[in-house]
Order: C-alpha cells, then sequence, then structure tokens
C-alpha cells in the first residue's frame, strides 16, 4: 500500500424524509443566498422541488433557481449559471438532483468567484484556488459525486468536442442529503446506468499494480453487493434496502475510500467520455460497452487482477482451469450482469451505427496526450483496438 491523504469531509444525511430538512441544513451551514440547480421536468412533477424550496423558505433564506440540466452536461449553462451568481449575490450551491446536477453546481461553484473563463480549469490554463460551498440533494445513484471532489464537463468549441474532468478538496459537497425513496420513481435505465458508473468507480480503482489486501477485500465486498441489489431492483424496484444499498455503494464507489493507497487507472472513463461527447450516450451505458473490451485487452498484458476479478467478484470456480479460461469467464459473467440489467455491451448496438473511431481517438490525444492509464498505459494505437472490441 502506498503513502496517502484520505479526506472525505462531506456529512451524509441519510434516510427516509431528509430532503425535507434542507432548509436547516443549510442554515446550520451558514448559507446566505442559495442557487437551487436541477435538472427539470421530473423533480418538479415529483414535488421535490416544492418540497426544497418549502423547506428553504421555512428558514427564510432567499434563493435563485437554474434548471436545464441535461446528461453529459454542457458549458453553456455553466456560463448561464455563474453570471446568475454573480449577478444575485449567491453565497451557497444547492444540486437537486444525479451526478449531471452536481457537477454543473461545482463547475459553478469555481467560475462563480474567478475573474477568467471557468473552462480554463479544465483545460489545464488554471486550477482553482477558490470555491461558493455546495450542497446535493442526491435523486439519482450513479456518479458519486455528491461525495467526490470530482466534476465533469463537456463543451464544444472550434477544436472540438471536449468532455474534461477536474478534481478539487474546494468542490467536495459541504453536505449530501440522501433519501432512498427519490430514487423508486427512476426509470429502470437511469438505475441500470448507474450501477454501471458505480460499479466503474471501483473498476478504476481495484484494476491497479498496488498491492493493497484490505482495499481490494471491501471493494470486492462493495462490487458484489452492487449487483446482488442490482438483480433485487430489476425484480422488485420499490424495494427500499435494496435501494440503500445501491445508494450508498455509490457513494463508497467514488469518495476515495476504494482508492486509498492506491494507484488508479481511470482509462475507461476517459475512453467513454468520448463515446458519451459524440454520441450523447448514457455515461454509465457507454461503460457497459467500453469496460469489457478494455478489460479483454489489459488483461492479456496484466492478467494479475483480472483473474481476481473473475473469482472473488464474478464467482468464477478457478479449480481445473488456467488463468486465460478463468479470466474470459469472468468477462463472460460480466457481460452477462450488463446484459440481465438492461444494457447492451456492443457499442455499435449503443450508439445505433458504426462509431467513428478514428474521430474518437483523435479527441481523445487531444484531450488527454498520446498515452492514458496506470494498470495497462495505453497507447491511441491501443486505444483504438479497445474500441474495436466494444464494437
Amino acid at each position: 500500500m502506498d503513502n496517502f491523504i484520505f479526506h472525505s469531509p462531506t456529512e451524509f444525511i441519510f434516510g427516509r424524509g431528509t430532503q425535507k430538512e434542507v432548509g436547516k441544513t443549510l442554515k446550520r451551514y451558514g448559507a446566505g443566498k442559495v442557487m437551487l440547480v436541477y435538472g427539470g421536468g421530473s423533480a418538479e412533477r415529483s414535488g421535490l422541488i416544492k418540497e426544497v424550496t418549502d423547506s428553504l423558505k421555512a428558514e427564510g433564506l432567499d434563493y435563485v433557481t437554474l434548471k436545464g440540466v441535461k446528461p453529459n452536461p454542457e458549458a453553456d449553462l455553466v456560463y448561464e449559471g455563474i453570471a446568475m451568481a454573480v449577478k444575485e449575490g449567491v453565497t451557497f450551491m444547492l444540486a437537486v438532483g444525479g451526478g449531471s446536477v452536481i457537477d454543473t453546481a461545482k463547475a459553478i461553484a469555481v467560475g462563480a468567484v474567478y475573474s477568467g473563463d471557468f473552462w480554463d480549469f479544465y483545460c489545464g490554463k488554471s486550477t482553482p484556488s477558490a470555491a461558493l460551498p455546495i450542497g446535493v440533494v442526491l435523486t439519482i445513484p450513479a456518479a458519486g459525486s455528491e461525495g467526490s471532489c470530482k466534476t465533469v464537463i463537456t463543451k464544444k468549441d472550434a477544436d472540438g468536442l471536449h468532455k474534461i474532468s477536474i478534481g478539487s478538496e474546494l468542490i467536495r459537497p459541504r453536505f449530501a442529503v440522501m433519501n432512498p425513496e427519490l430514487t423508486m420513481s427512476l426509470p429502470w435505465f437511469q438505475t441500470a446506468c448507474g450501477v454501471a458508473d458505480m460499479l466503474c468507480h471501483i473498476f478504476e480503482r481495484y484494476f491497479s499494480n498496488t498491492t493493497a489486501q484490505l482495499v481490494n477485500a471491501y471493494s470486492e465486498a462493495i462490487m458484489r453487493d452492487i449487483m446482488d441489489q442490482a438483480l433485487t431492483l430489476r425484480v422488485n424496484p420499490d424495494d427500499y434496502e435494496a435501494r440503500a444499498d445501491i445508494m450508498w455503494a455509490g457513494t463508497l464507489a467514488h469518495n476515495g475510500l476504494c482508492g486509498v493507497g492506491k494507484e488508479e487507472d481511470w482509462s475507461s472513463h476517459r475512453l467513454e467520455h468520448e463515446v458519451s461527447a459524440f454520441y450523447d450516450v448514457a455515461h454509465g451505458a457507454g461503460l457497459a460497452c467500453i469496460v469489457p473490451a478494455w478489460l479483454l485487452f489489459v488483461a492479456k498484458r496484466n492478467p494479475d487482477m483480472a483473474w481476481k476479478f473473475a473469482i472473488n467478484v464474478m464467482s468464477v470456480n478457478p479449480q481445473g482451469f488456467d488463468t486465460d479460461h478463468i479470466i474470459a469467464a469472468g468477462i463472460s459473467a460480466l457481460k452477462d450482469f450488463y446484459h440481465d440489467i438492461g444494457l447492451t455491451t456492443s457499442l455499435r448496438e449503443l450508439v445505433g451505427k458504426e462509431p467513428d473511431i478514428e474521430a474518437m481517438v483523435k479527441s481523445l490525444e487531444y484531450n488527454m496526450g498520446p498515452s492514458l492509464g496506470k494498470y495497462v498505459p495505453l497507447t491511441m494505437d491501443d486505444c483504438r483496438e479497445i474500441y474495436r472490441l466494444a464494437l
């Protein structure tokens, strides 16, 4: 295990009805004027936005609203939010939604207190030195953004499409309100994509060349539980206990706990970012195509963790079989799981046509440089082959 600093100061307020107390929580954190950021229709139709705003009014908190966040959140709405935050004197961000909403709020939080273009942080021209504080009411367990220091935004400019993440402790939420009941009305596809995303957050840390037995053991346990509970929810979407496990697992997958003392990889995410940037597919759906292809490719060069994953997570019986067979069975079982929860593992099927692999590789190199990944460092030729394997 490598040296590490683990810092996860977010307060998690978990359970039934907790969204009704968000005003009191904001008051306790010293909020002045709040910007409420959310997606739109479903949050309004369900009555959640009214519950939140009623809670703010009950505490005498002034607020403004910014709605319209889309999956794969875009820079245009961030610019709009920054302008509003500056004009209205916003002092606290409140994201009500899933990862896209939270990531948008985080980008506004750093941009509203910066004299330049917020995109400077994403393209590497500058590093955040200040941010508005952020709170979350989580409605979609997936991205883990409610407990992470990361944000991902997509921008289109003259140079092409850029879906890029940044990380800073300044944008780790101060608190996250998490009521599993709020996830029961989600379309199944959103739940399935969320499961694929949180699993991959653990994969990016689990597939590592660092020895960390304890971290690997509880990472394996979380992955197994995510899969078990996902299959439970496929049959009974209103199972509160399964919803609770999935919601909390999504946080544990991405708050840093599964990566302490380990060298992390993140190549699967970066490969997928080009897919969702080009074809506007759900991030989790893209990962279900990319991850098995990535694993098939890297296992030929570094079989160690792929072998352990097959046995300890996918329950492959190793007796009487060689390493290659065990790994292949593990990848097959993972693909079967994605299929069981309603996701395709075919990139061609996901985007509905032949993907432009050359364009994605070109964009990937522009955004990330000539190589990526740590478990097995990948050249752009390697990335091209992984996209082909994902077809």
